[in-house]
């Protein structure tokens, strides 16, 4: 082990607590813990706590001096006078909130109005949606709450409270700029727009700086602020100018640091803080590994027999096009959708068609999540693939195509707990940056066929337009 301090990072995510203690100086990794999430869409933050007390059994965190959680965003955890949770957390994936997100952009005055005030619009993802969901559905709840915060705060103050070190909420401003009712411009609260969602005043959590300990425990362990699980993967992967990441998780993102706000009133980019004084523009779509799995599953095969036989058929599966929309679709705006097969024929009707349609529609979704990023205003000069579907073999070669940019694999790495392991690092030294930490590349790939990745993007427009001409 090393001898140099070492310092913890956290990624409480949809699925998982997984804890990295990494060497402060160097960014390598250590030692790795786990711990289990149920796969819910509504959650009792307790199993957060009892994940997180799973992953550091053990004396995990034996000589670490510093720690940071980052976190699923959106989450909504609403809490009583007493910091008792008033009701199960409401996770981003939970699209109930779908129609009072539609009643928030049509209060304020529409879409542009939102983009304008906050760089998003509310979505079902949203929290503000969801507080607003809570008012309508449940009001006794609503009036059992007084504040709301999300998880990857809820965690950090329950941290300290079991450590004695807990001195009020707090947040940053990466992961508070996807609530709906916090300016990553401004860096600042909308308290009229949070009143506007619940109907009340609630409380919310003091935003600290990026570098700063919020608190200590009783064993010394310094807390910086945490964030959001993107901005601790961008953290995590130290992004250069040019580019984009594209994660492959339980949902898809693509993103890239951004040197100001934007505002686009289709709703599609999110104008997100980055965990560094910056800016995160980001899209992010339901559907992405899960599409893998269950395309196996449909094919009766194991993953590894999927990528063969997506790797065995030509380019745009004979014609077979897959709207990958299994669990609805938050970018474009579809909660209700469903997934669906376009272009099916004898003749392309084929276990090798299928599974190149199943992997080309994931990335397709994905392809026109790096197309808004890029008129944000941000180069696209290379895409770094992450997530548990970025090691398939099909994904790595079919993704430079539809993409139309090359593409870098990253060693397999737990980026969001690294990302906030790197913020630990830097409140811990006060440094004026985080450190350097590497990021080895195990795979590259240029577009090898453009024209045939640009007509299965034609084809996939087309068969969007036919399905949800409102999308």
């Amino acid at each position: 082990m090393s001898s140099r301090p070492l310092v913890a990072g956290v990624d409480t995510s949809t699925q998982s607590c997984k804890v990295a203690v990494c060497d402060a100086e160097t960014g390598e990794v250590v030692r790795l813990g786990r711990g289990t999430h149920p796969d819910a869409t509504e959650v009792d933050p307790a199993h957060w706590w009892r994940a997180w007390e799973e992953a550091t059994a053990g004396g995990l965190l034996d000589g670490v001096s510093a720690l940071a959680v980052g976190g699923q965003q959106h989450g909504m955890v609403l809490l009583d006078e007493a910091d008792e949770v008033v009701r199960p957390a409401l996770l981003w994936n939970d699209t109930r909130s779908a129609g009072t997100a539609r009643d928030l952009v049509d209060e304020l005055g529409g879409a542009q109005a939102w983009a304008d005030a906050v760089g998003i619009v509310p979505l079902a993802a949203i929290t503000a949606a969801k507080v607003r969901w809570v008012r309508d559905h449940e009001p006794a709840s609503m009036d059992r709450a007084a504040r709301v915060v999300l998880p990857h705060d809820w965690l950090t103050g329950r941290i300290l409270a079991a450590g004695g070190g807990f001195d009020g909420w707090t947040t940053d401003a990466g992961d508070a700029s996807g609530t709906g009712y916090f300016s990553a411009a401004t860096r600042e609260y909308r308290p009229d727009l949070l009143r506007m969602a619940a109907g009340r005043d609630l409380d919310v959590p003091r935003v600290a700086g990026p570098a700063e300990v919020v608190g200590r425990t009783r064993d010394g362990i310094a807390l910086a602020p945490g964030t959001g699980d993107n901005m601790g993967a961008a953290l995590g992967l130290g992004l250069l100018p040019g580019d984009v990441v594209v994660s492959l998780g339980t949902s898809g993102t693509a993103f890239a640091r951004h040197d100001r706000p934007t505002a686009d009133p289709r709703g599609f980019v999110q104008s997100f803080a980055d965990a560094e004084d910056g800016f995160l523009p980001l899209v992010c779509t339901l559907n992405a590994a899960r599409v893998l799995t269950s395309g196996a599953a449909m094919l009766g095969v194991e993953l590894a027999d999927l990528d063969r036989l997506a790797m065995a058929a030509e380019p745009g599966a004979g014609g077979l096009t897959l709207l990958p929309f299994l669990d609805g679709e938050r970018t474009p705006n579809l909660p209700t959708a469903t997934g669906a097969l376009h272009g099916i024929t004898r003749g392309n009707a084929t276990p090798e068609n299928l599974a190149r349609a199943v992997v080309e529609g994931m990335l397709l979704g994905l392809a026109d999540a790096v197309d808004a990023v890029r008129d944000a205003g941000c180069p696209v000069e290379r895409v770094l693939l992450i997530g548990g579907a970025a090691k398939s073999a099909a994904v790595q070669a079919i993704a430079p195509d539809l993409f139309g940019a090359p593409v870098a694999v990253p060693a397999p790495g737990e980026y969001v707990a690294v990302g906030a392991a790197r913020q630990a690092a830097w409140a811990l030294s006060g440094a004026p940056a985080a450190p350097g930490w590497g990021v080895d590349i195990e795979a590259t790939a240029d577009p090898r066929d453009p024209a045939a990745g640009a007509e299965t993007r034609e084809r996939y427009a087309a068969a969007l337009a036919s399905a949800y001409p409102q999308a």
